[in-house]
């Protein structure tokens, strides 16, 4: 099973213009709201139509503007889970799960329904129409709906964006295990960090309907090529950086220097540090240890955000903020210590750009 996709389109305010190809691997699009994601799923079901390119699906070509090819929607054997489910509100969960299986025998329709029902675990509801279902039964609903047809690719368009916090972490875990043997091509397309790493082995990451960066999601979680990909897998804490030798480098914001794990390319632009990869160092001879001053704070029910301002006398200019996501247990410990306090930065987890 494989997809090619290059396809280049015109949107209002920026050009989507994609090249990717994906296997049984679950591919995950990231990127900001307006970054192209949902509409480069649209020209993949044919939704939408690229100005120009090719989708190939398996070997088949979906579309191909030199040739003029451009197979419609329920010839491109696609599974398509929109972010509002899009069920049929005046359907029953069978009658929307059997929607796409009018060429099928009726025997052999019951048979693929009873076996989907089953997989989303709703036996006993099928006579129920959507608004007497929870927000996650609707999705379940949706995802056989998609899954019934035996689709050669299967397209996820946002699916937890409705659900609350509660039911998102189960319905991940749910779809994980539901999509564990689908054999077809995955493309999960989300602005959700933690789904993304959750869910899919693959990232493309969007922005601006251009590609920033494509690979393994935790090679590109763990070293991210470009700033806008960092950004985007949620890096907060950057600082314009100078090269000095092969393991060291000067952070020009922090005004520090910065002991590296793997050898520096000689070209670089800004180093970072991920908010919940700073330790609190109690030896101030250390290397790598920053000075803050806190300023505020932010508390989630398990977390606190501590920002702080990092001095730096050399460039004589405003302090630069520094974000510490830590534990309430830790903050706890911290709290009544004497400022500065001495944030470290362990070389492991510095991101080169």
């Amino acid at each position: 099973m494989d997809l090619l996709v290059d396809i280049q389109k015109t949107l209002p305010g920026f050009e989507l213009d994609v090249h990717f190809e994906t296997g049984q691997d679950i591919l995950g699009l990231l990127g900001a709201s307006g970054s192209g994601k949902s509409m480069t799923l649209r020209c993949i079901a044919g939704i939408e139509t690229p100005d120009q390119g090719r989708i190939v699906l398996n070997g088949r070509i979906l579309f191909d503007s030199q040739k003029g090819i451009n197979l419609p929607c329920q010839k491109r054997k696609l599974g398509y889970l929109f972010q509002n489910y899009a069920l049929f509100p005046n359907m029953t969960v069978e009658e929307n799960i059997g929607f796409g299986l009018g060429d099928k025998k009726r025997d052999a329709q019951r048979a693929i329904i009873k076996k989907m029902v089953t997989m989303i675990k709703l036996e006993g509801l099928e006579k129920r129409y959507p608004n007497q279902l929870s927000g996650g039964q609707q999705q379940r609903v949706a995802l056989a709906r998609a899954l019934a047809i035996e689709p050669e690719a299967l397209l996820l368009d946002e699916p937890f964006s409705a659900l609350d916090d509660y039911l998102r972490s189960h319905m991940v875990q749910q779809l994980t295990e539901t999509i564990a043997d689908y054999p077809g091509v995955t493309l999960f397309v989300t602005h959700n960090m933690d789904e993304i790493y959750s869910i899919c082995n693959q990232l493309v990451v969007l922005s601006q309907g251009k590609i920033e960066a494509h690979g393994g999601t935790e090679d590109l979680f763990r070293s991210p090529p470009t700033l806008i990909s960092a950004q985007l897998t949620g890096c907060k804490n950057f600082s314009r950086a100078n090269y000095l030798s092969p393991f060291e480098l000067e952070a020009l914001d922090w005004g520090i220097h910065l002991i590296t794990q793997h050898e520096l390319p000689q070209k670089i632009a800004y180093v970072g540090i991920r908010a919940h990869s700073i330790e609190w160092a109690t030896d101030e001879k250390r290397d790598n240890v920053l000075c803050g001053w806190l300023k505020a704070t932010s508390e989630t029910p398990s977390r606190i955000t501590l920002y702080l301002n990092v001095k730096n006398e050399t460039l004589r200019q405003h302090d630069q903020q520094i974000q510490w996501e830590i534990t309430k247990q830790t903050w706890s410990a911290l709290r009544d210590k004497p400022q500065p306090w001495n944030l470290y930065c362990h070389p492991v987890d510095l991101i080169i750009v």
